[in-house]
């Protein structure tokens, strides 16, 4: 009923009456002003009147389930959220929970990570109070060998996500976002799956929303949506829209078995199209130029002896020139 309550003060810009809450939820007058005490002391600043009601002054950047699920216009994706002060890395736990039963499109968020994940062994940066950490667990009816190309919905998602607020972002193919040859969002897609069946996905993703710096060995890799922007961003509206994006998307690669509705807006977002990258693979690095992706989420690489593909996960793409170039 809280994250009902807090919608219903969200939505109105004058007051709602406790009466009408009262009669709305089938609750007493008491039951509305718990809710509202709680409401409270997580930081929302609401105004009571007496004979007038409640009225939602202002909403503090807390990423707990009522604040994140206050607003979430998903059919599946983000409707059960699992929230966490500290984890050790939320694809951990979100693998945990998915053991356990948790349901499709659950999302597991912690306000901070200890030991945040990133693709080939790497660590994360996940400090308190400014990114979002989040984890998605998906059971889809798919093929393993078609799991990859959830790698690039994601990517996808968020960089809708950064476009609907007016911030404009690239994708560095398969699953980071840059902004200014930065790196702002990373992906970290892991699978439980059988021969022929997929017992669940995790999708973490990270994303650097309101920091002001970073420390000495990130500060010329890594930049925030705030610093890119000079604004600062309600991280729960965040999460919202990249669920929102996410599910549109995915819904119509469960229909269709590939990203045949995706390549060309993909394509769109590379950094890297039409330019030359080096390819890191486990013995050896070799050079060509970018093409895109085809349906099924590989990036197309020109080389002298003709086009080739390579596949996510199997592989490290860098600019000539370094990260992002």
């Amino acid at each position: 009923m809280k994250e009902e309550i807090l919608q219903m003060l969200k939505s109105r810009q004058d007051f709602v009456s406790g009466q009408e809450l009262c009669e709305k939820f089938r609750v007493s007058r008491t039951a509305v002003w718990k809710v509202i005490g709680q409401l409270k002391n997580e930081g929302y600043e609401i105004e009571a009147i007496n004979r007038k009601g409640y009225r939602l002054i202002a909403s503090p950047d807390i990423l707990t389930e009522s604040e994140i699920l206050s607003g979430m216009t998903t059919g599946v994706m983000g409707r059960h959220v699992y929230y966490y002060d500290c984890l050790g890395s939320t694809n951990d736990q979100a693998r945990m929970l998915a053991e356990k039963g948790a349901p499709d499109g659950s999302l597991v968020v912690a306000e901070t990570q200890n030991t945040g994940k990133g693709r080939m062994g790497r660590t994360f940066f996940s400090p308190e109070g400014c990114g979002v950490w989040m984890s998605l667990i998906l059971k889809p009816d798919i093929p393993p060998v078609d799991a990859s190309m959830i790698t690039l919905i994601a990517a996808m998602a968020v960089q809708e996500m950064m476009e609907s607020f007016g911030l404009k972002s690239g994708i560095k193919w398969p699953n980071d976002l840059v902004i200014d040859r930065r790196k702002t969002t990373g992906i970290l897609t892991e699978m439980s799956a059988g021969p022929d069946v997929i017992n669940y996905i995790v999708v973490g993703i990270g994303i650097n929303v309101n920091m002001k710096a970073f420390p000495e060995d990130l500060k010329d890799t890594a930049i925030s949506m705030a610093m890119a922007s000079g604004q600062t961003y309600h991280r729960a509206e965040v999460i919202r829209r990249v669920m929102q994006y996410f599910e549109a998307d995915y819904r119509q690669f469960l229909e269709t078995g590939n990203l045949s509705f995706l390549k060309d807006k993909y394509d769109a977002a590379l950094i890297h199209l039409n330019k030359e990258i080096s390819v890191h693979e486990i013995r050896r690095v070799w050079r060509g130029i970018s093409r895109g992706i085809n349906d099924i989420g590989e990036l197309i690489v020109s080389t002298d002896e003709g086009d080739t593909t390579v596949r996510s996960g199997e592989v490290s793409i860098r600019g000539i020139y370094g990260y992002a170039e």
